[in-house]
């Protein structure tokens, strides 16, 4: 009996094989007596690989997206429990603010064709042409995103906007618990709306760095280091949160009120940054996107596991805020070169970003910048980390061609890669930085930027929102 079984489903898998070999033959024969059917199998092919394109990018974006949860989580986790409510509302407004200031003037600075400096086109409200292949629109970026990728402009545009969003909420952590919350609404605009485009054009809109060969594929530059170098002149003018340091200088740790919380963050965030970089390609590169999903997670995996074995040698115990800030620390450095390195590469560079978020918040510490979450340590240092990680680790064959990174150092390509990502470190840092002094240092001299000490020691939940996180559990607020 189970032969004929096997007999009669042999016979009839060899049936349908030679039906479809036949429909092939006849398909082929088809194609070549008719030209109309050749060309609508073409449109049809391009047209689902714009819709697979499309779909990938509004699929990753939303991830990213999502990293605004992961993000709030983890601030209000490593915070003061007096102080979560306004964490909460920071880092809910934030996407809001980012999203009008972006849509409304951020746009066209960052993709509008214009000089090496700033976009001039298009500059209101998302106007100008499509830019896009697929439109048959020309665009005059060297290397921007939005030259090559035959998605539409509003699914590049959704896409882009979640990454600027990102470099306001890195802010939000390095101020909190000592900011007015009306001065980080006013500077998140700023900062999207001008800041953030003007290097964010130098980079992916065809500006004087994209013209020169800088390389950073999903913005350890573009979103990190600005939103670290912004949140470094914000937290030195603020100044240190009451009680964070002694009076002979040593550091009084403030801990936060609920590791729980900024753990459930952290995986969000990891999750988060599997949109983040590999839906960088803009596009379905099946190769690609396996591949940069992998370099991603390994470096994440290891600035886990040497800033747990950091903190151990130092701290004398595995401190989790310094594993979790190890896993995005991993993250951050391998945004830049997660393209262009292999999976070898990308252990190490999370690994050395394990250690240097370590060094990193305890530097700051005796620096007296009060940075309640490690964002400097994590997204600044990181993210510089990573940009000149493109220049050291770049490697065949994912770098040396037309539009790709010359190969790094350590691979014999020599300096010139590492040097060109230097100046752009450089360049972004100094700009953003001055920028970021001078615009809180304006809201500072207009109506101050920080609450009174009163407000300050009962919370900024009461003070600035007029309500509490846990109400009825007073058990944590007097924490």
């Amino acid at each position: 009996m189970n032969n004929r079984v096997n007999w009669m489903g042999t016979l009839l898998l060899a049936g349908l094989v030679t039906l479809a070999g036949a429909g092939a033959v006849a398909a082929e024969d088809a194609a070549a007596s008719s030209p109309a059917f050749t060309q609508e199998h073409a449109a049809a092919i391009a047209n689902g690989k714009v819709m697979a394109d499309t779909l990938w990018v509004l699929v990753t974006a939303m991830l990213v997206f999502w990293m605004n949860a992961g993000f709030g989580m983890l601030e209000a986790g490593l915070q003061q429990a007096k102080n979560c409510v306004n964490i909460c509302a920071k880092n809910f407004v934030v996407f809001a603010i980012s999203s009008l200031a972006f849509w409304f003037v951020g746009w066209g600075i960052m993709f509008g064709d214009g000089n090496g400096f700033s976009g001039l086109q298009g500059l209101w409200m998302v106007g100008g042409a499509d830019n896009s292949p697929a439109t048959g629109a020309a665009y005059q970026g060297v290397y921007s995103s939005m030259n090559w990728t035959g998605v539409p402009i509003w699914a590049k545009f959704f896409f882009q906007l979640v990454f600027a969003g990102t470099a306001a909420t890195i802010v939000s952590g390095a101020v909190g618990g000592r900011i007015k919350f009306h001065v980080f609404v006013l500077f998140s605009f700023l900062l999207v709306g001008v800041m953030y485009p003007i290097t964010g054009h130098w980079i992916w809109g065809g500006g004087w760095l994209a013209q020169k060969g800088f390389f950073d594929f999903a913005g350890s530059t573009v979103v990190h280091s600005v939103g670290g170098w912004a949140a470094l002149a914000g937290a030195m003018l603020l100044g240190p949160r009451i009680g964070k340091f002694r009076p002979d200088g040593s550091v009084n740790p403030i801990m936060g009120h609920n590791m729980l919380a900024a753990t459930l963050g952290t995986f969000i965030l990891w999750l988060g940054w599997f949109g983040f970089n590999p839906g960088s390609t803009m596009a379905a590169d099946p190769e690609s996107m396996a591949r940069i999903c992998i370099t991603t997670n390994s470096a994440a995996a290891a600035g886990v596991v040497t800033a747990m074995l950091t903190a151990w040698v130092l701290l004398g115990k595995p401190d989790l805020s310094m594993i979790l800030n190890g896993c995005l620390a991993g993250l951050v450095a391998i945004t830049a070169p997660c393209a262009f390195v292999s999976v070898g590469a990308s252990v190490l560079i999370g690994a050395v970003a394990g250690v240097l978020v370590v060094f990193g918040v305890i530097l700051f510490d005796k620096l007296h910048i009060d940075d309640p979450v490690g964002a400097l340590a994590v997204h600044l240092v990181n993210g510089v980390w990573g940009t000149l990680c493109v220049g050291l680790f770049a490697s065949a064959p994912f770098a040396g061609g037309a539009a790709q990174p010359k190969v790094g150092l350590l691979y014999g390509g020599g300096t010139d890669q590492l040097m060109t990502q230097l100046i752009g470190v450089v360049g972004v840092g100094a700009f953003t930085f001055i920028v970021a002094l001078a615009g809180f240092g304006l809201l500072k001299a207009v109506g101050g930027i920080r609450v009174g000490r009163d407000e300050e020691l009962r919370g900024l939940d009461i003070g600035e929102h007029g309500m509490e996180a846990y109400a009825g559990f007073n058990i944590f607020v007097t924490k």
